[in-house]
């Protein structure tokens, strides 16, 4: 007999929704755009032909309608690994956990999750306000290093290249590689891809300095040159490697979407990001409504 989950770790509010995105299964589609900005929710579901159900708590936001006929959910993560792995854990307890006997269900459903974000250019020939997305996805956080995983073996490849490039065992970080979804990465190939660098920071993290001094002066400039099996690090950002690493673990289709609103090697911002972000939605929704 399957174990029942306790109800300190599976936790559900009083009208049985999961805990933090107050949501029900019946309230989440097949197809997931991610977001960060819970501002950028509405922004997406203005283009539904309808919406049916509208959720929010703290900085999760969740839409879910119909776009060209299919149903869609937009839902907003907040921004890092740690939000990512709250909402990833409570949508995959949506569709695969029985929440009233807190079972596991016998059969799984797979999830297609694809995160429209904002992001940061890292080679000179991806310009601002084009859309790019991760092949890979590679993290300097801890989240994935709490998950038992088998990475396999261009992902570990790409792990012990990464290390060793960036000297990181003098700052003790372990990074993690995980491959994006092929098959959804095929919806956008026409796109610049490349390997997404997963940050757990805006400034330091990233190579920001305003007051402080980072630990790895030459960040952009080393970022730029890095090469292994033919892939380069495209950007920067800072939820697509938990997405992907979480996503891989719990069986979901994942892939990261990002318009590039700065590039960071050429230190350029774009003039008008929210018009290159609108297109990034319109075309996104387009894409996937046609050909998934």
């Amino acid at each position: 007999m399957p174990s029942k989950i306790a109800e300190s770790e599976l936790i559900l509010n009083k009208d049985g929704s999961i805990y933090h995105l107050n949501l029900h299964p019946e309230e989440i589609a097949p197809i997931v755009f991610f977001v960060g900005d819970p501002g950028r929710v509405p922004k997406v579901s203005k283009y539904f032909d309808r919406i049916e159900r509208k959720k929010e708590r703290r900085e999760f936001v969740t839409h879910t309608g119909s776009f060209a006929g299919k149903r869609m959910t937009v839902l907003s993560t907040g921004i890092g690994t740690d939000n990512i792995d709250i909402v990833m854990n409570e949508l995959d307890a949506l569709v695969n956990i029985d929440l009233k006997t807190r079972e596991e269900k016998s059969t799984h459903q797979s999830l297609k999750i694809i995160r429209m974000g904002t992001t940061g250019g890292l080679q000179p020939d991806i310009p601002v306000d084009s859309m790019v997305v991760g092949a890979f996805g590679v993290g300097l956080d801890n989240v994935l290093q709490f998950y038992d995983r088998q990475a396999d073996e261009e992902e570990l490849g790409m792990e012990a290249a990464v290390y060793e490039y960036f000297g990181f065992e003098k700052i003790r970080i372990v990074p993690y590689a995980v491959r994006g979804n092929d098959a959804l990465r095929s919806v956008f190939q026409d796109y610049y891809a490349g390997i997404t660098m997963t940050s757990s920071g805006f400034y330091g993290p990233q190579g920001r300095e305003l007051r402080l001094k980072t630990r790895l002066p030459g960040w952009i400039d080393k970022l730029e040159h890095f090469k292994f099996a033919g892939w380069k690090f495209s950007n920067f950002e800072m939820e697509t490697s938990a997405i992907y690493g979480l996503g891989k673990l719990l069986g979901h289709q994942c892939l990261s979407v990002n318009t590039v609103i700065a590039n960071r090697t050429l230190q350029a911002f774009s003039k008008d990001p929210g018009k290159a972000v609108d297109h990034m939605i319109r075309s996104t929704l387009e894409r996937v409504a046609d050909r998934l």
